[in-house]
């Protein structure tokens, strides 16, 4: 399959990041530009792929070092930084924070007047085949709903970036490949964090995490054969 080429393609710098948690290193002076349409972070658990993840909008500050996002500090400037940067995670029930699907898109949309926050909702509702369920209990919603609705929180905001952490993990085939195909179908630049090598493969380049340091980037194929190396 074709890599989709982004539009709206953003500029991540970090900058001689390390991360510390309670004096425990999880991170070690990682530098790395990320410029690309899509981005495939890849690594084994524990490898700071989650971490790495969660400084691109500023859910994790560095201990040294620094990222911006278009020139925006992830510390400095975190306000900012969250309304560019959209963040999947893994789990969609820390993200599903209302009673319904359409009252929890409505949330991401407070700031808009309400007829046209309630068109947009109505109109991904629609795009992403929730239609049907905008006012039942998100609690009733099958697995892979419930990471469409979380995933569609974070696109009707029309973020430039978006940050998935491992987003198919917990899906059967059939939903992974739907969400995995509309997250790379987006304008907006997408990091991926993930353990499926095939969508890895899919994305314009690669990232390799292995005991919080970066060891290899570039081509999919070159970093993907590096890590399986690296697996013995």
């Amino acid at each position: 399959m074709e890599k989709v080429v982004a539009t709206a393609r953003a500029s991540i710098a970090v900058e001689g990041v390390s991360v510390d948690f309670d004096g425990r290193a999880v991170l070690h002076d990682v530098t790395v530009d990320l410029t690309a349409p899509t981005i495939a972070v890849i690594g084994a658990n524990g490898s700071g792929k989650s971490t790495f993840a969660r400084l691109l909008n500023g859910l994790v500050a560095p201990t040294a070092g620094q990222v911006t996002v278009d020139g925006l500090h992830t510390v400095r400037d975190r306000a900012l930084v969250r309304r560019r940067v959209g963040f999947v995670f893994a789990n969609p029930e820390a993200q599903i924070l209302m009673p319904t699907p359409a009252e929890d898109l409505a949330l991401s949309l407070r700031d808009l007047p309400r007829a046209q926050a309630q068109m947009r909702v109505r109109e991904t509702l629609a795009a992403q085949g929730l239609a049907g369920h905008a006012d039942v209990p998100a609690s009733t919603l099958s697995g892979g709903q419930k990471q469409m609705l979380a995933l569609a929180s974070v696109l009707i905001t029309e973020p430039r970036v978006i940050v998935a952490d491992e987003p198919t993990t917990l899906l059967d085939l059939r939903n992974a490949r739907r969400i995995a195909d509309l997250l790379l179908a987006q304008s907006a630049q997408v990091v991926l964090v993930t353990h499926d090598l095939e969508l890895a493969a899919r994305c314009h380049t690669a990232v390799l995490f292995d005991e919080g340091r970066v060891t290899a980037s570039g081509a999919p194929d070159d970093v993907i054969e590096a890590y399986r190396r690296s697996c013995g």
